[in-house]
């Protein structure tokens, strides 16, 4: 059974460091760093492909976005929270609203103003950046608020986190800064690509999420697919999808068709395809803390490819 939270509320004023702390671990620094990279990587690729320098001028294309993007992460993330509280005081009672070092009414004052900043500060850079913002959001109160909450539901979930990571990011994002940077929005092949390995990709990350909260999912009725599946299944479907990924890269590089730096994509990714199959060999299903490493290692593999598939390209 869940615990009775003993943290007062953090106050702004009184702690502004704790505080500050405390904010940062609910705002899930993992998803912020993806975010982060994900805009990072979609302008450089912008930038790459209409061959542009990268000057102090253009530096607003990327902080607006960026800003309205983290904006959004903190409101779908702080959201979720809400919803979870006393699913997360099983499954993850270091995040503050679980262990009562934020309000319930402090994390809805948070959510609110970082919707609220979400959408006026995309709206504010372009059409196409409000609508990826907006969509966003959209599915990602769909995801967590009642009564459509689509978490209950495996395959809505999942559909929830590659549309938005994987679809609406990468592409609404690359249209925005081809729009902002020569006043027409297009696509190239390159961001497709992209696309593709994060759709991919991001099921690994949506089908393990749920492997180390087993337990709570489990008392509190949450449907996941390591509740239908079996953490076994789940750890040997995301690493086959991830592998997968990988060699996808691979043959890209080989096809030697994109303006790409082939040897830089094929090496990197023939590294990080070893490292995985060796990481992949020391998880103990049967240890909450060896599972929840593995899900941010699979994580930090997914902020990776924002790094190298950019550097690639500008390459």
């Amino acid at each position: 059974m869940p615990q009775t939270s003993v943290n007062s509320p953090k106050i702004f004023l009184k702690n502004p460091l704790g505080w500050l702390l405390s904010f940062w671990e609910f705002s899930r620094p993992h998803t912020i760093v993806g975010t982060s990279l994900s805009v990072l990587a979609l302008y450089l690729i912008a930038l790459a492909t209409i061959e542009d320098n990268l000057t102090f001028d253009k530096i607003q294309y990327l902080v607006v976005p960026l800003i309205a993007c983290l904006c959004g992460n903190v409101y779908i993330v702080g959201l979720n929270q809400l919803e979870d509280q006393e699913i997360d005081k099983i499954n993850k009672p270091y995040l503050p609203l679980a262990s009562g070092d934020f309000s319930v009414i402090q994390g809805r004052y948070i959510v609110t103003i970082a919707g609220i900043f979400a959408l006026i500060i995309s709206l504010l850079g372009s059409p196409w950046l409000g609508g990826t913002v907006a969509i966003s959001l959209m599915i990602g109160t769909a995801y967590s608020l009642p009564p459509i909450r689509l978490k209950r539901f495996p395959l809505l979930a999942a559909f929830c986190i590659f549309t938005v990571r994987g679809i609406i990011v990468n592409l609404g994002l690359f249209l925005h800064f081809t729009y902002a940077l020569t006043g027409r929005p297009f696509l190239v092949p390159t961001v497709w690509i992209l696309t593709a390995f994060v759709v991919i990709f991001t099921i690994a990350i949506a089908i393990f999420k749920d492997v180390p909260d087993l337990e709570g999912d489990r008392e509190y009725n949450i449907t996941t697919f390591t509740i239908l599946l079996g953490k076994t299944a789940i750890f040997k479907i995301s690493c086959a999808v991830i592998i997968f990924c990988y060699l996808g890269m691979i043959g890209v590089g080989l096809l030697s068709i994109f303006n790409i730096n082939q040897l830089l994509l094929i090496i990197s990714h023939l590294g990080l395809l070893a490292l995985l199959l060796w990481r992949s060999q020391k998880v103990n299903l049967d240890d909450k803390n060896s599972i929840a490493q593995f899900y941010q290692f699979i994580w930090r593999l997914f902020f990776l490819e924002y790094l190298l598939f950019p550097l690639a390209c500008l390459l």
